[in-house]
């Protein structure tokens, strides 16, 4: 499987810690899976992923995101990157409050200079798949946490990312919420989407993942042992 993401020895480390919040990190991420990403608070899980998105800088190190090494790149280069090259989903959402669910969905389309008239029908495409369309006039405060994480969802493809990065997507959202939530996600890897799940929760990763890496205190942590079968 070809390696849409590639990160080589990174090390990220913050003026004010005593260690290193990622020391010397090296994986990759498969094209067309869903990778997750585990490991308890303070891990390091967010870190990486903010470096994956061009949102934080590594202390060194490289990492290469289908094909282009991103740790070289100016702001005004980072910020092309985050609109053309990747989706972004958060645990609370991030919609603006005084835009309707539409509108919200646009605005990475309008950063990116889209055609207006192919912006909006591709909004309303992405609406209609995740089952929102008739939310479309309608303000975040008006919507469920379920149908906010979908116009969230529908916000981080519009722009069709060949990378879609995931923090923590349900942490916000009751059971059946979050569910629901994930099984899209298996409906985008259905279409060879690439996916990035940030989570804390094993069960999650085990249903949803094709493979899970696990960090601890900022290193990738060994995997278990197969256990023997039982004849």
């Amino acid at each position: 499987m070809t390696s849409l993401v590639a990160i080589r020895g990174v090390t990220k480390l913050y003026a004010a810690a005593s260690r290193p919040a990622l020391d010397a990190v090296s994986l990759d991420v498969p094209a067309g899976e869903v990778t997750a990403i585990m490991g308890p608070s303070g891990s390091g899980k967010s870190t990486l992923l903010n470096l994956v998105a061009g949102l934080d800088r590594a202390t060194s190190g490289s990492i290469m995101v289908n094909g282009r090494e991103i740790t070289r790149l100016s702001e005004a280069a980072l910020a092309r990157y985050r609109r053309t090259s990747i989706g972004l989903i958060f645990q609370f959402f991030n919609l603006l409050n005084n835009l309707t669910t539409l509108d919200n969905v646009l605005i990475p389309a309008q950063l990116a200079g889209m055609n207006p008239r192919a912006a909006r029908l591709r909004a309303r495409e992405l609406l209609e798949q995740l089952e929102i369309l008739d939310q479309a006039d309608a303000f975040p405060a008006r919507l469920s946490g379920g149908q906010r994480q979908r116009v969230a969802i529908a916000r981080a493809l519009i722009n069709r990312p060949a990378l879609l990065l995931a923090d923590e997507p349900t942490g916000a959202l009751d059971t059946r919420s979050g569910e629901q939530v994930l099984d899209l996600f298996l409906d985008l890897k259905s279409t060879g989407q690439s996916i990035v799940l940030v989570t804390h929760d094993p069960r999650l990763a085990e249903r949803y993942a094709d493979r899970t890496i696990t960090l601890v205190d900022g290193v990738i942590a060994p995997a278990a042992p197969a256990l023997e079968a039982v004849r």
